[in-house]
């Protein structure tokens, strides 16, 4: 059976063969993400090498002594950079924490950026060399991959290309390599990932080829989405629903435990979230405001502000 959700070619719009081949991959972008607020990105630019040796390197940390791994944990810093032990952050509205840990690589920016105090630096394990190196790579290429994703849905409703571009250049957006560890028991009531929408502008997930996540239908129905390894998967974050009110859908997904033996296997994910700059104010787009779609948020709100916001909720901060 095919998947329902659709994944598109971006070079269609980065290098299209016609001028009315890009209007087609606009539309159809964003055809995708007002249905499901998902869409899966393929022919991307980003080296499979640099993907697995970033992949390699998240994996050598989280292989390390669970003493080592808690040297990187910065206590009060909401997990804003280095690790996160297991059993932390817990979805919103759930009972139970996720089944991970991980780590948060942020923006490199100089110390006398009017950005520092919200921004800090980032931690780098030391054990692991190129952790950093393979690491930060992977952070700007999937940057600018956003960078193109967001000047397509700019287009779509009706914004100039770069919209996005100054509102997002020193954005406090976040590389999450994640770790689920073997599940070792069958009646636990926790899961990898709880239901959730994601806090951020758009999300990108490098290496989601593994089986587990799940995307919440308009009907309610829970849809898997299990994406080819050369694809990256990209959804809408809250911050771009806000802001586009609710044109674009953050939608509910979660990532579920696989049955059987398949459950005894560790599994590995980077989802990049993409932030707009952290005074950036999250006033709803007039373009966005029809008689049939009132504004829902009358009041704005910075990215930083909306950001401290959702933190609290998930048990971050």
């Amino acid at each position: 059976m095919a998947p329902r959700i659709p994944t598109l070619d971006i070079r269609r719009f980065t290098h299209p063969a016609s001028p009315a081949d890009r209007e087609a991959f606009v539309a159809d972008l964003g055809a995708a993400y007002r249905e499901w607020g998902f869409a899966g990105i393929r022919n991307h630019g980003i080296p499979q090498p640099l993907i697995d040796d970033a992949y390699a390197a998240f994996k050598a940390f989280f292989a390390l002594p669970e003493a080592t791994k808690r040297q990187y944990h910065v206590p009060g810093g909401g997990g804003a950079r280095g690790y996160t032990p297991f059993g932390v952050e817990t979805a919103k509205d759930s009972k139970h924490f996720d089944l991970k840990e991980f780590w948060h690589i942020g923006r490199e920016i100089p110390d006398d950026s009017k950005y520092r105090d919200v921004m800090p630096p980032n931690q780098w394990p030391a054990e692991v060399p190129e952790f950093r190196e393979k690491g930060y790579a992977l952070y700007q290429a999937l940057d600018d991959l956003g960078s193109q994703v967001l000047r397509a849905l700019a287009l779509h409703i009706g914004l100039p290309e770069n919209y996005f571009a100054d509102k997002t250049d020193v954005g406090n957006s976040i590389l999450r390599p994640i770790h689920y560890p073997p599940i070792t028991a069958d009646d636990i009531p926790n899961v990898r990932a709880g239901a959730h929408g994601d806090i951020n502008l758009i999300t990108l997930l490098v290496g989601a080829s593994s089986a587990g996540l799940e995307v919440q239908s308009h009907e309610g129905e829970w849809v898997p989405f299990t994406s080819d390894a050369d694809t990256i998967v990209v959804n809408i974050g809250d911050m771009l629903q806000r802001l586009t009110n609710h044109v674009y859908p953050s939608t509910i997904h979660r990532v579920v435990n696989p049955p059987g033996d398949l459950a005894r296997q560790p599994r590995y994910s980077v989802p990049f979230f993409l932030h707009p700059n952290p005074d950036f104010l999250i006033d709803v787009l007039p373009s966005c405001i029809t008689p049939d779609n009132p504004s829902r948020y009358p009041e704005p709100i910075t990215a930083q502000g909306y950001l401290e916001e959702r933190l609290r909720e998930i048990k971050l901060a």
